[in-house]
């Protein structure tokens, strides 16, 4: 039996090893195909997508050979941002969508994230069904007949698809007319479009990150390194920068004075902006258990609820959709807006801050995007050689993450938890006492490093 597992966003690890090797994707694709198998539909089709990783295209093959073996038609997209392969994956009608993507991590790593007909990531039952088609195999699949094989074809206009879908998110009485914006696309699945949007719209745009090689997504460029875009945009003089990840389903933004503008701030403005608007339903907001204090205490002063939810987008989406909310997302920068998208979305994240900021001319950019004082926090990842939950689950590292509850009362918030796509364990202190968010940090993080050499 094979154990291959969903983390908080799909499966993922290194890159023809592990789980992502021909013969584990071959089975993921027959395991994908056999739970999406319905006798009573002629064809089913899949949709595949992919970022700019050189293993995509050791990827792409071996999950497409096992769809058809189990009879299930598959649409080829090339290189796209995720929420792109969401939005496909309704409009064409399909049962499946597959995002190859390790989202920010380096080239090295890669994986599959799972959507459902209807647009949303795989839930965790779904999810777990398909862990189990793979853990038993052959049992279950579906293996089609010679005549009954699916077939493989290329959609070459899913980028000009995405395209027009994106700028209809922009109110079409306003332009970008006159704004000068830096967007970089991590040279990731976005390089060959992101400009090209904001472009079409009207601003002037100076486009890097987009000259992907197969081994440079990610690398010193992107939301995880946007020292790049901070330079290009105060040395061009930008109104804005755009900062894309790898699979661009989050952003961050640089105001023109290079200050970065994260997921919080981003998520704190759109909401304000609808709930003015009478556009956000129920006044709630969604947000993750990282959100900055600071972000709730804004929400709760402009009378706007706030869900938490676990780390994840999956996860807000699920939220945003159970309660029919109409905006939630995370610090990081994944911002989902139900009236457009069913999963993060960078690009459409980037217009409508664009549309608040071109109807108010006689402000910078910098006076309209921080709108609320951060408790100060300090997110600490521990890299890990052994087992997350062991290791949270340990009596010494449980009684320092008590003691340090204790110390901090109810004057911060910690969270410690396994990252899901990485060998992490991320904390998070906040507080208002900096020295004491370090102590309280670094005492935890002994005590997860103890337990790890010990375990």
């Amino acid at each position: 039996m094979r154990k291959i597992k969903f983390g908080t966003d799909g499966i993922r690890g290194r890159a023809n090893s592990g789980a992502i090797t021909p013969d584990n994707l071959t089975l993921i694709g027959m395991a994908a195909g056999s739970y999406i198998h319905n006798p009573n539909k002629t064809r089913q089709l899949a949709v595949i997508g992919k970022d700019t990783r050189l293993s995509g295209y050791l990827i792409e093959p071996a999950l497409t050979s096992g769809l058809i073996s189990t009879g299930i038609d598959v649409l080829l997209v090339g290189p796209m941002p995720t929420p792109a392969i969401s939005m496909l994956t309704k409009s064409l009608r399909a049962d499946i969508g597959i995002m190859i993507s390790a989202s920010h991590n380096p080239y090295y790593d890669n994986g599959m994230k799972f959507f459902g007909s209807d647009g949303f990531k795989l839930k965790k039952e779904q999810e777990e069904k398909i862990e189990e088609l793979i853990r038993h195999s052959p049992d279950g699949i579906n293996f089609a007949t010679s005549k009954k094989l699916g077939r493989a074809r290329r959609l070459d206009d899913a980028p000009g698809r995405y395209i027009e879908f994106a700028k209809n998110t922009f109110p079409k009485h306003l332009t970008l007319s006159g704004i000068k914006l830096v967007v970089d696309s991590a040279n990731g699945a976005a390089y060959h479009l992101a400009s090209k949007i904001f472009w079409e719209l009207g601003a002037e745009v100076i486009s890097i990150g987009d000259k992907p090689d197969g081994t440079n997504i990610n690398l010193e460029c992107g939301s995880m390194h946007p020292e790049k875009a901070v330079e290009a945009v105060l040395n061009h003089k930008a109104d804005l920068g755009i900062v894309l990840d790898g699979d661009a389903d989050r952003i961050i933004l640089v105001d023109e004075k290079g200050n970065l503008v994260d997921g919080d701030e981003i998520l704190a403005l759109i909401a304000k902006y609808l709930h003015e608007k009478k556009q956000l339903n129920s006044e709630t907001v969604v947000c993750t258990s990282m959100s900055n204090y600071g972000f709730e205490l804004y929400c709760k002063g402009n009378n706007i609820k706030v869900v938490r939810t676990d780390v994840g987008d999956k996860y807000v989406s699920e939220a945003l959709k159970e309660g029919d909310f109409t905006i939630g997302g995370e610090q990081s920068g994944h911002i989902i807006m139900s009236e457009h998208s069913a999963t993060g979305d960078g690009i459409i994240s980037a217009l409508k801050m664009l549309e608040i900021f071109v109807q108010r001319p006689e402000k910078n950019f910098s006076e309209i995007c921080h709108p609320f004082v951060k408790i100060p926090q300090k997110i600490h990842n521990v890299r890990i050689a052994k087992s997350a939950s062991k290791i949270l689950n340990s009596s010494s590292v449980k009684t320092a993450i008590e003691f340090a509850q204790k110390q901090i009362s109810d004057q911060g918030r910690i969270n410690v938890r396994a990252s899901g796509t990485e060998p992490l364990i991320r904390v998070m202190v906040e507080h208002n006492d900096q020295r004491f968010i370090d102590t309280i940090t670094g005492k935890i993080e002994e005590a997860i490093i103890s337990c790890g050499k010990n375990d």
